[in-house]
């Protein structure tokens, strides 16, 4: 195991590991302070940010943070390494790699040509060097798209997830929230329920529910019920009309079985899913949901600071080409990230990480209600994220989601960030929009008393 080591004002400060260094150059947050993780002084921080940006990118593909033989995540990220990819890197340092990325030789297809050859590790610790604007302006320079009945990703476009949930699933308040949201312009990247329960019946239901509008209004979009991966194994084999296989991913073996998970049962629902071939502009038909501080919460991060275990995550995400994936950076509590401003780093370092490795990146741009934060911090988020090319962001009626009591970007939030931003709609949707009457001469959402889309309340509720 190496030594780490640099000197800042006369202190030698030594790291005993990779693990160790990295989570000593992380930015301050709870979650690592919680897990003992955290470095003791603003001093170590520094002079780890030093050592670690000397560290060879190969190191990360000879030392992993994780044992090989006892984590099946670390056995993909080091078994799918791409060398030929990883050639123009090879040679480079990790301080050298921010160098490189922050300057105009790597433009969005030479940062696509080489994205395989990064590991999770690799974009975790260029993360650690990096201020907000350098997380941003990288960022902005990716291009990752997508589709299924929508195409997401594409320049000059802003995506969102309509989030219709409602405490007892009752079809009338689900009605309600997606009627608003669709009159609002939302839903272009999916329609998606956290069900109140993992019920079958319950899931079905609500699959049914979305089909049948979204085929009878011919919306080009896409639906989820964000249930179990086993539930949605299950219906398909049913017959149930699922659009896309949803599940919460994390960046360790055991934090994966905490959730009921393997990479062997993500295959099956992946091959299922894609044998259904319900897209009509792609077969992309996968969505994942992550979060910092989901390995910490099971006491599966095997001592590895929780943003690196997060870019982890993203490693199981792509070796399934998913239309969707999202941080959800806030939703864990202020144990893992205390304020808004721990929440904007997280989310920042998250969407960072996820497009350099090749991920349709999206945000729940969330806080809970015992976090010291606000819609204030909600707001710079968005705009932040707006202009670093989020692909897309999770809309709420209100920001305010009744059934899990949390607050997030709201419809009309979006609507101000493709205004201030020049953004529009998937390409698709946006025909839609306009072939139904609510996009005025500016491309904007026209204002509306009466629409053929209130329909979907009376049949819903009848």
């Amino acid at each position: 195991m190496s030594i780490y080591a640099s000197t800042l004002g006369g202190e030698r400060h030594r790291f005993d590991s990779l693990a160790r260094l990295l989570a000593a150059a992380s930015p301050e947050r709870s979650g690592d302070r919680l897990a003992g993780l955290a470095a003791s002084s603003a001093g170590e921080r520094v002079a780890a940010r030093w050592a670690l940006a000397e560290v060879p990118l190969a190191t990360f593909l000879t030392e992993p943070v994780i044992p090989y033989e006892s984590d099946d995540v670390t056995r993909l990220i080091l078994d799918t390494h791409d060398p030929l990819a990883f050639a123009p890197l090879a040679g480079m340092t990790v301080g050298e790699l921010r160098e490189w990325l922050l300057s105009e030789a790597a433009d969005a297809e030479t940062l696509a040509a080489v994205s395989p050859g990064l590991t999770p590790e690799m974009v975790a610790a260029v993360s650690k060097l990096m201020g907000n604007a350098d997380l941003v302006a990288v960022a902005r320079k990716v291009r990752v798209v997508t589709a299924f009945r929508s195409t997401i990703g594409l320049p000059g476009r802003l995506a969102t997830r309509l989030q219709p949930n409602h405490p007892t699933d009752d079809p009338a308040g689900v009605a309600a929230a997606l009627l608003d949201g669709l009159l609002l312009g939302s839903g272009d990247a999916v329609i998606g329920i956290n069900p109140a329960t993992d019920s079958p019946k319950a899931v079905r239901d609500l699959l049914e529910l979305l089909d049948g509008v979204i085929t009878r209004y011919a919306i080009p979009t896409q639906s989820c019920v964000l249930c179990h991966v086993t539930t949605s194994v299950d219906l398909m084999e049913g017959g149930a009309p699922v659009d896309l296989v949803f599940q919460s991913v994390a960046g360790t073996q055991a934090a994966n079985a905490s959730f009921g998970v393997t990479l062997g049962l993500l295959d099956e629902a992946y091959e299922a899913a894609r044998g259904l071939d319900r897209g009509t502009v792609g077969e992309n038909v996968m969505y994942f949901e992550t979060g910092q501080g989901a390995a910490l919460s099971a006491g599966a991060h095997h001592g590895v600071d929780q943003q690196t275990v997060e870019a982890r995550a993203y490693a199981v995400a792509r070796r399934y080409d998913p239309l969707l994936v999202n941080t959800v950076v806030g939703f864990i509590g202020p144990e893992y990230l205390y304020d808004g401003r721990q929440i904007l780093r997280a989310a920042l370092e998250d969407h960072f990480c996820g497009k350099l490795l090749g991920l349709p990146m999206g945000l729940d741009i969330c806080y809970t209600n015992h976090a010291d934060a606000d819609d204030d911090d909600v707001a710079t988020m968005l705009t932040m994220l707006g202009v670093a090319g989020a692909s897309f962001v999770i809309c709420t009626p209100g920001g305010d989601d009744i059934m899990l009591n949390y607050q997030s970007a709201s419809y009309h939030d979006a609507l101000y960030l493709r205004e201030v931003l020049g953004l529009r709609p998937a390409p698709e949707f946006e025909a839609w929009l306009e072939s139904i009457g609510l996009l005025d001469e500016r491309g904007g959402i026209r204002e509306v008393t009466a629409h053929p889309l209130t329909d979907i309340g009376r049949e819903l509720a009848a």
